[in-house]
């Protein structure tokens, strides 16, 4: 009885205890709960100074404006601008959408007439008067407007019919230049039928695909082309070929007759598929169950032989044999055939007069829908082209299909301090989806994303206002696009690179300034890594050219009043390289003093520049074939020519498995 009675008494004191404590816990939460504000209210500053990274609050734009840049010290404190005012200190967390490299009408009269760069700096200066029209006409109240009625005519036009199918002559195919437009692109389903007669061969002396024998003079070659382009992909450059076609019919420098496949992307070509009369083997890949290449007769084929030697061995054997068909070379001289060009779930399907012949599998980069027109070219009389099972919806083909004005894709503001590298990305007006492609790939790295790196497009301006129009507004909702002012011209590219010096030196005041190109993959950690290795010293590294000389003929020629030197000096290719922010601070020096020459190889001017800054402080000059020239390769630092699905491809494949990995158009 006793012992149950001081059971009880054990329980109610317990009971008493646990209570007093949980009312202790309650009034101590309480406490914190209003002590933890006024803590953060009196004592915030000294604690983001001390113990972590001061966050940017803004509350109005007095906030902007009261903050200060700490300035890089500079041998010459009086820095100007071209224009001949002295430029005041840069505010830091202030975006600037207009680059801070101004102009006017007089900036390049100090250039002889006589020099032969002369014909440039007049192209330039003619560029910013017409580009400060540009600017101005976008800045007016007028043109907000107007703006509103354009949109509608822009989105009738857009509205075309969307036929099912088409169908043309073979007059008024060529005609129409040789091309049949698409206006929707194709969908799975979709077949182009073409009915045409090769030429017969003539006679090359310098032929382009085939080796001349020895003691002959010439070689015989024909050959055609069939192209899936792009056109709308982005107007004002070769549209890319989604689907390159050619049979060459008295073969190329294999010396036997060839079918040869391939992708190319700003004039960047894959690696091409060839069918030489073999059939695929056995081990590879099939395009929705169809073989690559299909086997057709050679003239080095001992087939026969063969049979007759184990016929009577199967026979023996009991084994039934097949009867196998072999087919001549789908294409020949002066013969009538049909080609019919179909799209399945994998790949692109080429049937001649009834018989399979070749697939092709899709690539990286491209889909469906992008391809708006079908060209034949070379030798061959084309009799009539029928395209059918077409969409019959239209896609757009506007900014507003490439632009996704989501808050994470907008430019992180810039940072109170210094950073370590900026990158300048050099772009065009009317490549909306290109950007959009960087905002969502390399963009996102933490270091850019902590604005510890900075990264900027740099535009001019485009001849055509709706683009402008665009370009603005995507400007003003990302945050992330410097505009040059000038009117955009493929010679004047250089004049971008400066803008990028001024805007490392100046607003974000970098250690390190890159310039790279709109459709260029980049690695932050490995490109800051390389430039670290140097140190404190003057730097230029890339992907270095020694002993160049300029072509004097062809597409790419430069004339010797361009250039009257036989070689180029040391430079990097221009998708990607770096500099040191003395160098960039030179580079702007020597521009706003009339003293910088100019080029129209961006690339070949910064050697050129580079190289007169050597002569009075030497530079650590550091090649590296990893800065990438021609599309991608293994543990890369950069990556050039590659389209915007390739840039979203390569971002996920190194999200995921943490290194570098091509997804190259092969």
């Amino acid at each position: 009885m006793k012992l149950a009675k001081f059971d009880s008494l054990v329980s109610l004191s317990r009971l008493r205890l646990v209570q007093f404590l949980m009312g202790v816990l309650f009034l101590y939460l309480l406490f914190i709960s209003f002590e933890i504000p006024l803590v953060f209210k009196t004592t915030s500053a000294g604690f983001y100074t001390d113990a972590l990274p001061r966050p940017l609050f803004v509350e109005s734009e007095e906030d902007f404006t009261d903050k200060s840049a700490p300035a890089r010290p500079t041998d010459d404190p009086e820095l100007f601008r071209l224009a001949g005012s002295r430029t005041p200190p840069r505010r830091m967390w202030e975006y600037k959408e207009v680059s801070g490299l101004l102009f006017n009408e007089s900036s390049f009269d100090s250039y002889d007439s006589k020099d032969e760069f002369s014909v440039l700096h007049k192209t330039a200066r003619h560029a910013f008067v017409v580009g400060k029209k540009l600017w101005d006409d976008l800045q007016s109240p007028q043109n907000k407007s107007d703006s509103e009625p354009e949109r509608q005519n822009q989105k009738q036009n857009r509205t075309g019919s969307c036929p099912e199918s088409i169908s043309l002559s073979g007059s008024e195919f060529v005609n129409r230049s040789r091309v049949l437009v698409i206006p929707c692109g194709l969908t799975l389903g979709s077949h182009i039928t073409v009915i045409g007669m090769p030429h017969w061969a003539h006679a090359e002396y310098d032929p382009k695909i085939a080796i001349l024998k020895e003691g002959d003079e010439s070689v015989m070659v024909t050959q055609f082309m069939m192209e899936l382009q792009g056109l709308k992909t982005v107007e004002g450059e070769d549209p890319p070929r989604i689907l390159h076609f050619n049979p060459r019919l008295k073969g190329d420098w294999s010396g036997k007759p060839v079918i040869e496949q391939n992708t190319c992307y700003r004039m960047q070509w894959g690696t091409a598929l060839r069918c030489e009369g073999w059939t695929s083997r056995a081990d590879e890949e099939t395009v929705d169950g169809q073989v690559k290449c299909e086997k057709w007769i050679r003239d080095d084929e001992n087939g026969s032989e063969e049979s007759k030697a184990t016929w009577w061995l199967k026979r023996l054997i009991g084994r039934k044999n097949k009867v196998a068909l072999d087919w001549p070379y789908p294409f020949a001289e002066g013969r009538l055939f049909v080609l019919t060009l179909s799209a399945g779930l994998e790949g692109y399907h080429v049937n001649v007069d009834g018989r399979h012949v070749t697939s092709f599998p899709y690539r990286t980069g491209f889909v469906l829908e992008d391809a708006t027109g079908l060209s034949l070219k070379g030798d061959l009389d084309v009799h009539s082209v029928f395209a059918a099972a077409l969409p019959t919806s239209h896609p757009s083909f506007a900014p507003q299909k490439h632009l996704e004005r989501l808050s994470k894709w907008k430019a992180p503001p810039l940072p109170e301090g210094d950073v370590e590298l900026f990158i300048g990305v050099l772009s065009a007006g009317n490549h909306f989806a290109e950007r959009m492609a960087v905002r969502k790939s390399w963009v996102q790295h933490k270091l850019i994303k902590s604005s510890k790196v900075v990264a900027r497009f740099f535009v001019a301006l485009n001849g055509r206002k709706d683009i402008n129009v665009e370009l603005k507004k995507e400007a003003e909702y990302f945050g992330d696009i410097v505009v040059v002012p000038y009117m955009d011209n493929y010679d004047l590219v250089v004049l971008k690179t400066v803008a990028i010096c001024e805007y490392g030196i100046r607003t974000v005041a970098a250690k390190y300034i890159m310039k790279c190109d709109d459709d260029t993959f980049v690695r932050v950690d490995p490109v800051i890594k390389e430039a670290k290795k140097l140190g404190d010293r003057s730097l230029y590294i890339g992907n270095m050219n020694y002993y160049h000389k300029p072509l004097r003929n062809g597409k790419w020629a430069v004339t010797y009043e361009e250039w009257p030197e036989e070689e180029y000096p040391p430079y990097a290719n221009g998708p990607g390289y770096i500099v040191s922010s003395d160098i960039a601070q030179f580079i702007v020096d020597e521009f706003e003093n009339h003293k910088l020459r100019l080029f129209k190889m961006e690339d070949v001017s910064m050697g050129m520049w580079v190289e007169k800054f050597n002569s009075s402080k030497a530079v650590e000059y550091q090649h590296s074939l990893k800065f990438c020239q021609f599309g991608c390769i293994e543990d890369y630092y950069t990556a050039h020519y590659q389209s915007p699905r390739q840039m979203l491809c390569m971002w996920d494949k190194l999200q995921k498995q943490g290194k570098p990995q091509c997804c190259n158009m092969r």
